[in-house]
């Protein structure tokens, strides 16, 4: 069976599973572990990374482990469940669910495998600052329920970790850790969560938001740095010219920005009779949707063209910011003209770019110069995954971040928990040295 995830990188599994239960899934995993079969794990298929997508073997959905739990200051879920439905249910209960990953419709499974986070990562942190407690079965068999202060019983070295906000790619080790921490941001490679128990919030008081427009960028990045220490500032996002013409409007930048309680923002060098704001709920969805149609309009034209959507997903230190997008500008402007984009989360300096490739010659061109574009972030003190994490097609990066040793001590607390290497076969670790120089095909 073919299997797609959202950035149009396919796969094939032999057989896929959808269990109901616990045991029924760790039937099927002592099965494939005794058989040798490869297992790969499956939410919504809303990655960009290919970590959901199997390159054989077993695939296991788990879309039927939908158990959802409000209570006061958190809430249970099962990791099927969908994130727009933890955060109405969030809503609904007079709470918050503060992690919010652009794709509302990916699984809680799936954000908890890429320590997924989004817009309001700028005030409330990634993923794993809301888990505290997980559910795993495990490859043999074995169901193992870990709360938040669980340390783990076995050495493992410290890992350094960049000097960014925001990080997801391998393991977070250190010594005397949580199990929690470990298994978030491990991409289905030790093993299988079935729920997950998340904290929740006290529903935030009036909230502002916005699209402000600029007449250039340089503008829209004074601004970004004028704003960033703003009291009750929760989200900053940033849409570059080239998004901007893409969205048919006619300015040279915008920042999306949400602000909880009252704020003077000052608007030197904004377009303020022309931005948009409002205080509703319906008005912070309008924005969001807004922000939303770009990556969908330029991933519809990518599909369109036969492409698999080329999307980093670097962050570099605060300060390094400018540096940044000076260098993606300048490399990527220099061999593509307009047809690539930045934007995102430029409050965290975490600023995404995809490039728009007309030929297969410069879709194999924008392959490599990702990589050149990794190792300028990471030489900052920057990542090479801030939340998408790495899956198989990212894999490669994953020794521009970390020398050989760090990458063994990974491997190591791998082969703990799946001695024979069978979950998640491809995620995290390249195993084929043939394939080190791609980005994907």
């Amino acid at each position: 069976m073919e299997i797609t995830d959202a950035s149009g990188y396919a796969g094939r599994a032999d057989q896929v599973f959808t269990p109901h239960s616990e045991e029924e899934l760790a039937t099927i995993l002592s099965r494939a572990s005794s058989q040798g079969v490869p297992v790969t794990v499956m939410g919504a298929l809303t990655g960009l990374a290919g970590g959901a997508v199997p390159e054989g073997g077993w695939a296991i959905s788990m879309a039927q482990f939908r158990k959802l739990d409000v209570a006061a200051g958190c809430v249970r879920a099962g990791s099927g469940v969908l994130l727009r439905e933890v955060q109405a249910a969030a809503t609904a209960s007079g709470q918050f669910y503060a992690p919010d990953p652009t794709e509302n419709t990916s699984s809680i499974g799936g954000n908890i495998g890429a320590n997924a986070s989004g817009s309001r990562s700028f005030r409330y942190g990634a993923t794993r600052k809301h888990v505290q407690a997980l559910r795993v079965v495990h490859m043999d068999g074995r169901t193992v329920e870990y709360r938040r202060g669980e340390k783990v019983d076995f050495d493992v070295p410290r890992i350094p970790l960049p000097r960014t906000r925001k990080h997801s790619a391998g393991y977070r080790l250190e010594p005397g850790m949580d199990y929690v921490d470990l298994f978030i941001g491990s991409e289905g490679t030790l093993g299988l969560v079935t729920e997950a128990e998340l904290q929740l919030l006290p529903a935030p008081g009036e909230i502002l938001g916005g699209v402000v427009f600029f007449p250039t960028e340089e503008a829209a990045l004074d601004a970004v740095d004028l704003w960033r220490p703003t009291p009750g500032l929760r989200m900053l996002e940033f849409l570059d010219s080239r998004s901007i013409k893409l969205m048919e409007l006619p300015y040279g930048a915008a920042v999306l920005l949400e602000i909880e309680g009252e704020a003077d923002l000052d608007m030197t060098g904004a377009l303020e009779s022309e931005s948009w704001f409002g205080s509703s709920s319906a008005d912070r969805e309008r924005f969001r949707q807004f922000r939303h149609r770009l990556p969908e309009r330029i991933h519809e034209r990518l599909r369109r063209g036969g492409f698999v959507v080329l999307a980093t997903d670097y962050a570099v230190p605060l300060e390094r910011n400018r540096d940044i997008l000076s260098i993606y500008r300048s490399v990527l402007g220099k061999n593509f003209d307009d047809r690539f984009v930045m934007f995102g989360h430029i409050g965290d300096a975490h600023v995404h770019t995809e490039v728009l490739p007309e030929t297969h010659q410069e879709w194999e061109r924008a392959t490599e110069i990702a990589i050149e574009l990794a190792k300028e972030a990471v030489a900052m003190g920057g990542t090479v995954g801030a939340e998408h994490g790495l899956g198989k097609r990212k894999a490669h990066l994953l020794s521009i971040q970390y020398g050989t040793s760090e990458i063994e001590a990974m491997r190591a607390v791998k082969r703990r928990f799946d001695p024979q290497q069978l979950l998640g076969q491809g995620n995290l670790f390249k195993e084929d040295s043939r394939e080190a120089a791609r980005y994907n095909r």
